[in-house]
């Protein structure tokens, strides 16, 4: 595997998965605004945090990540950027509908009492599972297509 054998796509590599730390911290930060500051349902606030912190992170990977991806123009690898986490949205969205719910049931019948509601502990266990799903998705789509410039 060239992640394994090539010291450049090792280092791109632990890049790609700070980025990913940083926006795995936007995107929580931005669902739990969305869901307990606004009030807003569960499934669009994970929608809206996807947004936010997907555009946090293309910023840091195109200028941090893959600096020596500059055969495309910024817009083109924006559009197959976004075209790529649009897909890791769908599997996202799909794969939390089914998971919140049980996982929030789940926490609910715990009888000791726990520091924050069932549902946020619920709904933020469902948004792990999918996020650590979609990184695969796009570290390997996005190095191969968006970023394919990069040797």
């Amino acid at each position: 595997m060239k992640i394994i054998n090539n010291t450049d796509e090792r280092r791109r590599f632990i890049r790609f998965a700070i980025v990913g730390t940083i926006g795995f911290g936007v995107d929580f930060i931005s669902f739990n605004f969305f869901r307990s500051g606004l009030g807003i349902t569960p499934e669009i606030s994970s929608v809206l945090s996807f947004l936010v912190a997907v555009t946090s992170n293309f910023i840091w990977n195109r200028f941090w990540t893959f600096p020596d991806s500059r055969s495309k123009s910024v817009l083109g690898q924006m559009m197959q950027y976004g075209l790529v986490n649009v897909v890791g949205l769908g599997i996202r969205t799909i794969i939390f509908g089914i998971i919140n719910k049980p996982l929030v049931a789940f926490i609910e019948r715990f009888t000791f009492s726990l520091p924050l509601e069932p549902y946020v502990w619920g709904e933020n266990l469902a948004l792990a599972i999918v996020v650590v799903i979609v990184m695969f998705w796009n570290f390997f789509i996005n190095r191969y297509w968006t970023y394919n410039d990069v040797d």
